[in-house]
């Protein structure tokens, strides 16, 4: 029995002859850990940073209701917000600020603060998202900006997504895009690793470990430089076949692991979740359909939130009201607009000089009337022409 125990005993302890070991040391460049900020992404950054640029340059229209249809205002009201709203921004530069603030640092809040005196607005002030917080008050809330109490009627308070148990405040995307960017920053840094790791040369040499110099790293680049160097490219190399066997070997590729459909997935998660085209990310081409889509859809929605907040809480008549100019974000080329201002003309909807505008050209002379038909007269003239009152002369001819 107990040399059965033995030798028992003895098989356990017999070791392999080969084993494999992880550096962790020569691969922690590859290892992602810690929480990623949105504003840490350049994909959403990209996206982010176009959309607070799409609309920062937007016009933004003081309107009025009409009886026959509402109509801009032109006023120093107007020009305030869509010229300088405070003395040391413009109104582009202000807009991409507070848009910027909504999508990423402000976790789907932005705020405002506006400046009076004398009952005129002289400035706006957009707060930094670090020194705004909301605190519940029964139904409502109040704000505080760097330790100071504000009613919520004295700020602009601009939010997107709102808060399910707070409807009165946004969220944003971190949340939802938490894993997704966790990935993206993962296949980053294991593309950076990969590319700079020094554990996959593109050969191998196996050399007589009998040889002189091979039990030390200067003894080895020595031999290296002996027969390996060469003074020019493509030089063939002149190795003893008896103490040489050099070996080529294919690393992994990016392709192999499969990073890059991966990472287009992730890519075209984000842009989903953001609601940007995938092109904005990286991901696919441009498309003039998608595109106005977009536009019809995320930039007006979230232009719908500024204009109902700058209306709420800057206007007092019930009957003004902000408006941006979404239209001429969308995609059109010179000849569709041609073709439908030419159109429009011609039937009397729009004058001349607002084709030429659609156009980019300045105005002229003599087309700020409304003409019809084919014979582009002006249109309160339309009831003059002989021939619709059955009689008289026309280009010489006289009508029975």
């Amino acid at each position: 029995m107990s040399k059965k125990r033995q030798k028992k005993k003895t098989e356990k302890r017999e070791q392999p002859k080969s084993c494999s070991f992880l550096l962790s040391a020569d691969f922690h460049d590859m290892v992602c850990t810690g929480y990623t900020r949105l504003s840490q992404n350049p994909e959403i950054v990209g996206a982010v940073n176009r959309v607070a640029e799409l609309i920062a340059g937007m016009t933004i229209h003081l309107i009025a209701n009409g009886k026959n249809g509402d109509e801009r205002i032109k006023n120093e009201l107007s020009r305030k917000l869509d010229i300088d709203p405070n003395r040391y921004m413009t109104k582009r530069t202000f807009i991409a600020a507070i848009v910027r603030n909504l999508l990423l640092e402000g976790d789907g809040n932005s705020v405002a603060l506006p400046e009076t005196q004398g009952g005129y607005l002289q400035n706006i002030w957009p707060i930094d998202p670090g020194d705004v917080s909301f605190v519940p008050d029964g139904w409502g809330y109040t704000v505080r900006i760097n330790g100071q109490t504000f009613d919520p009627d004295d700020v602009l308070h601009f939010v997107i997504n709102p808060d399910p148990h707070y409807p009165w405040r946004g969220t944003g995307y971190r949340v939802a895009l938490k894993d997704v960017l966790q990935n993206l920053k993962q296949a980053g840094e294991t593309k950076k690793g990969f590319m700079e790791s020094k554990w996959k040369p593109s050969l191998i040499i196996s050399a007589d470990g009998m040889t002189d110099g091979m039990g030390d790293p200067i003894g080895r680049r020595e031999i290296l430089d002996s027969y390996i160097a060469t003074t020019q490219a493509g030089e063939p190399w002149l190795v003893p076949a008896e103490t040489f066997n050099i070996q080529e070997v294919r690393p992994l590729s990016l392709n192999d692991l499969a990073i890059n459909d991966a990472v287009e997935i992730d890519k075209k998660t984000a842009a989903a979740v953001v609601g940007v085209p995938p092109f904005l990310v990286g991901v696919g081409d441009f498309k003039p359909d998608e595109w106005n889509n977009f536009v019809n859809t995320k930039l007006r929605a979230i232009c719908g939130a500024l204009e109902q907040e700058f209306t709420r809480k800057l206007l007092r008549s019930p009957s003004w009201y902000f408006r941006f100019n979404s239209r001429s974000l969308y995609t059109y080329d010179i000849s569709t607009l041609s073709t439908v201002g030419a159109n429009m003309y011609t039937r009397g909807i729009m004058t001349g000089n607002e084709v030429r505008d659609w156009l980019a050209m300045t105005p002229l002379a003599g087309l700020d009337e409304l003409v019809i038909l084919e014979n582009y007269i002006p249109a309160g003239m339309i009831g003059d022409q002989k021939k619709l009152s059955g009689g008289g002369e026309n280009n010489g001819t006289t009508n029975a």
